[in-house]
């Protein structure tokens, strides 16, 4: 019989639940048609997939304000703003809204004050079982009928990913 110091057993389990959801997380395949979903503009106005503009392109990126990698992802995607014209952007975050402007402000500048970019908060928590990313930034382009066309956390990918918004 194996006898456990104090709190060993609680450590071990813990050990145990940490690694089943990060083989969990590994093997999400990410949602292949948009799914429905309300999130919370800064005025605490719902919204929802119901909401977005028809007969456009979709691009939804999931970022962390304080993480360096959605950092330098924003920073060259929206360097490339002008040929985002005619997609539809939302940037959603579990952040609170002053740590998503400062984001904003400081890392997709280029993106302030285009209509078609929408900042939006994740409060219900509810993108990552939806949407199903693997890990941050989440970069999920939808086509026009809503239908997944790629995924992609690396920004090695941005080049694919613009020529697929190209119209």
């Amino acid at each position: 019989m194996i006898i456990l110091k104090r709190g060993a057993m609680k450590k071990i389990l813990l050990g145990l639940l940490c690694a089943m959801f990060c083989f969990t997380a590994a093997a999400q395949t990410p949602a292949t048609i948009m799914p429905g979903f309300k999130f919370y503009t800064d005025k605490n106005v719902g919204f929802t997939k119901a909401d977005i503009p028809s007969g456009r392109p979709n691009l939804i990126i999931f970022f962390d304000g304080t993480c360096t990698h959605c950092q330098t992802t924003m920073s060259m995607i929206s360097k490339r703003s002008k040929e985002l014209q005619h997609v539809n952007i939302y940037l959603i975050s579990l952040d609170e809204f002053r740590t998503m402007n400062y984001f904003l402000e400081h890392y997709g500048k280029p993106f302030l004050g285009m209509k078609n970019v929408k900042l939006l908060q994740d409060k219900d928590r509810i993108f990552i079982p939806l949407f199903k990313p693997i890990k941050y930034p989440a970069m999920f382009v939808y086509s026009a009928d809503k239908r997944l066309q790629i995924y992609s956390s690396d920004e090695h990918d941005i080049p694919k990913i613009m020529s697929l918004l190209k119209i």
